[in-house]
């Protein structure tokens, strides 16, 4: 490594400010940089070409991006190849490549496939230096700079996020006390319906402070597009592409949508730019007004912002009259790279564009490659590090008229990662290994990172709770933590004291639902040993009027049984001319994609044909913390010989389906980690009964065991299915699962139960 040249400064306390700036300026703590465009503040001198060889690697495999903090590289990435592949979010020395410590994330339940593993990036958040990661199942981390664990949440358990066979993830932001994520949730009640929504944590405890959906759902696919945050109209905003094909704005702080932008008829994938007031998107689907694939557009910000007014709920569509300019080139993932006035962008072709931001006039393009996918360009002191697909990193330095490529270095593995940079070493991922080379350099010296302008709060008009969303089981408690907040969502008092509870019907609601639940003297909110399973929300007023609102479910302990008898079969379905009841209110993912309805004169769980988007659906029925527990249920496809569905269990993160068509009873998790099968001929419009459970060795090792007959036969003694597992999922919500190829024929459930082992 060389050292920084000594910089001179007028007085003490300038130098003392600057030194501070300096320290953190070049640390790469997020996937875009402290520019939040793929631009470093490193300058060199005298810097030479980078050395065919890296100083080192690793073999971790990534389509990431390492970030670099306090001479550290954390690198979220993955290990094996077919049963023994398993995600990593791993720290290493960053002048040696030292491992200091590394935690395996397993992979469950999802649809990702080609081992399509680790596209996004960790971040830290510079003030704690704790990192935040979301992995491929959606499970959602925070470690100390140390490796200690802080907390860990199951996503796709807790709050309904869904995964994609593309698996694209992208990385968290951080905004002041909150990381901000967003992906397609299918949380409970109203926020059932599949939707691109972003979510804000408190950084520190994890718990959830607001939501939003700032975009329209259904969505079309997903998306990893980073948020970009900045500050307009005395807000902090976040904007970010959307997989409902939208440009969106959303108050950082608050959660409020302020306005969205539709560009593409699929998800937008890349992330945004911003320049001297404007704001610059890219996609690769076809567009909105025309049949034509691609585009990059430019539309001035609005100055004034507002948040909709209840009962409005949507966002503000902006006018197309706000674009500055467009051009015709598209990209599926890759984003764009801002140095002053000029863009820098990758096409899924390999073309390297520089396109002039104040007019979108094209300046140049050069041919790198055949092809790329998901990386973006990192520009580094004049030159711009280009990693492609097929496995080379491309240096290319760029001029007004045309551009030089400098220097070719082939890799091992593919290239979908971008590079980050620090202290003059650039670090490069591929589905091989992590590289780090080092730029040869005579002294670095480094830009002043912006600082955030943040707004001094003003009058408070409402409430903060938290946590905004609460799971509490039968004989438990939740207590929260109640703060002002002003009209531009900044805190006021992080004390409020005094305010009185009361049950809350949003007016929106199609379920009119309340509760079980009595908050207690010491303002705790508290179920009872005997509550019913329910779900509803809850009003907090302060002494002063101003209010806020928090929902939650109250869930039963073990033994869980539903039959389905005591719901009210009230609702039109005016295409299939039935009476149908939604399903239950604190299940998560149900809404959409199953219903009751009666079926031969009984009362059933059946699979909803409302969207061919969820022709899949997956449904979590209690807490993801539960164990050891027996599944038991009758299920059934309607159908032909030639024509069934599929239906299943998911006992502790393990999906045991009756796969109608195979004629097969099938246990697996990501279906390429594990999947195991036993014959099972199906016979449509016929009731079975399913029964499975998961035992777990001292050792960490599993046996996942399942059964399944006809309903009208006694049960059998011996298991269908032994499945031995060498790592087990220790726990894990029960659940189920559906699956009507092109909705034609339906999936049903009854006598539901869940108890635990002895």
């Amino acid at each position: 490594m060389h050292p920084r040249p000594r910089t001179s400064f007028g007085s003490l306390i300038a130098a003392s400010l600057a030194l501070t700036s300096l320290l953190h300026a070049n640390d790469w703590t997020n996937w875009r940089g402290p520019l939040q465009n793929g631009v470093s503040l490193e300058h060199y001198t005298k810097a030479g070409k980078l050395a065919d060889t890296p100083a080192w690697t690793t073999d971790i495999r990534s389509r990431g991006t390492p970030v670099v903090v306090d001479g550290k590289v954390i690198l979220w990435g993955y290990k094996g190849e077919t049963t023994d592949l398993i995600e990593l979010l791993t720290c290493l020395d960053a002048k040696t490549g030292k491992q200091l410590w590394q935690h395996e994330i397993p992979d469950y339940l999802s649809d990702s496939i080609y081992n399509r593993y680790s596209i996004g990036a960790p971040t830290v958040d510079p003030e704690t230096k704790r990192i935040y990661l979301v992995s491929n199942a959606g499970v959602f981390v925070c470690f100390e700079l140390d490796g200690k664990k802080v907390f860990e949440m199951p996503l796709m358990e807790d709050f309904g996020r869904m995964t994609f066979p593309n698996a694209r993830v992208g990385s968290p932001v951080i905004e002041g006390d909150l990381v901000i994520i967003h992906f397609i949730f299918s949380n409970w009640g109203a926020d059932g319906p599949a939707a691109d929504r972003a979510y804000g944590f408190d950084k520190k405890t994890g718990e959830l402070v607001w939501w939003t959906l700032p975009g329209v759902s259904p969505p079309v696919d997903s998306s990893f597009s980073t948020p970009v945050l900045e500050t307009r109209d005395g807000k902090r905003v976040a904007y970010f592409t959307t997989g409902c094909g939208h440009i969106v704005c959303v108050n950082a702080r608050s959660g409020k949508p302020y306005w969205k932008m539709p560009i593409c008829k699929n998800g937008a994938n890349p992330s945004v730019v911003l320049h001297k007031g404007n704001l610059i998107a890219i996609h690769g689907d076809e567009n909105v007004d025309n049949s034509e694939k691609g585009r990059m557009i430019c539309i001035k910000l609005p100055e004034k912002l507002a948040a909709p007014v209840p009962p409005v709920l949507e966002a503000t569509t902006l006018e197309p009259s706000i674009e500055v300019w467009r051009n015709p080139i598209g990209a599926t993932s890759s984003s764009p790279v801002l140095v002053g006035d000029v863009i820098y962008q990758l096409t899924d072709g390999a073309e390297l564009y520089a396109i002039n931001a104040n007019t979108g006039a094209d300046m140049w393009k050069k041919k790198l490659s055949n092809a790329n996918l998901h990386s973006s360009p990192l520009y580094v002191d004049g030159l711009l590090y280009c990693p492609m697909m097929e496995g080379k990193l491309v240096i290319v330095k760029p001029g007004e008229t045309d551009a030089e490529i400098v220097q070719e270095i082939k890799l091992d593995g593919d290239c979908l990662g971008a590079p980050s940079v620090c202290d003059g070493t650039l670090y490069v991922t591929t589905t091989k290994h992590l590289y780090a080379f080092p730029i040869p350099n005579e002294g670095i010296k480094v830009d002043a990172a912006p600082v955030a302008e943040i707004p001094a709060a003003g009058k408070a008009v409402a409430l903060q709770i938290v946590p905004a969303e609460t799971v509490i089981m039968t004989g438990g408690k939740q207590a929260f933590r109640i703060r002002s907040i002003d009209a531009n969502g900044f805190i006021v008092s992080d004390n409020v004291q005094g305010v009185k509870w009361e049950s809350f019907i949003p007016p929106t609601a199609k379920v009119k639902a309340t509760m079980d639940a009595k908050f207690n003297d010491a303002g705790e909110l508290e179920v009872a040993a005997d509550a019913k399973a329910s779900a509803g929300a809850f009003k907090a007023t302060a002494p002063d009027g101003l209010f806020g609102t928090i929902r939650g479910r109250g869930l039963r302990n073990l033994p869980l049984v539903e039959n389905f008898d005591g719901y009210d079969l009230k609702e039109d379905q005016p295409t299939e001319g039935v009476k149908f009841a939604y399903p239950p209110l604190p299940w998560i993912g149900a809404r959409f994609k199953f219903d009751v309805r009666e079926v031969n004169g009984q009362k059933v769980f059946a699979k909803t044909f409302d969207r061919l988007l969820f022709q899949r659906g997956t449904v979590f029925i209690a807490p993801s913390n539960l164990s050891n527990y027996t599944m038991q249920a009758d299920v059934m496809t309607d159908g032909s010989a030639r024509s069934k569905s599929d239906i299943g269990l998911i006992n502790q993160r393990y999906l045991i389906c009756l796969r109608g068509n195979a004629g097969k009873l099938e246990v697996s998790s990501n279906l390429e980690r594990l999947k195991q099968e036993a014959v099972f001929k199906v016979t449509a419009n016929t009731w079975y009964t399913l029964k499975t459970r998961v035992d777990v060795a001292a050792d960490g090792s599993g046996l996942v065991l399942a059964k399944v007959w006809d309903k009208a036969q006694p049960e059998p003694a011996a298991w269908t299915i032994e499945v031995k597992v060498p790592r087990a999922h220790k726990n894990g919500s029960p659940g189920i699962f559906g699956f009507t190829p092109l909705n034609q024929k339906r999936v049903y459930l009854d006598n539901l139960s869940v108890t635990q082992n002895n």
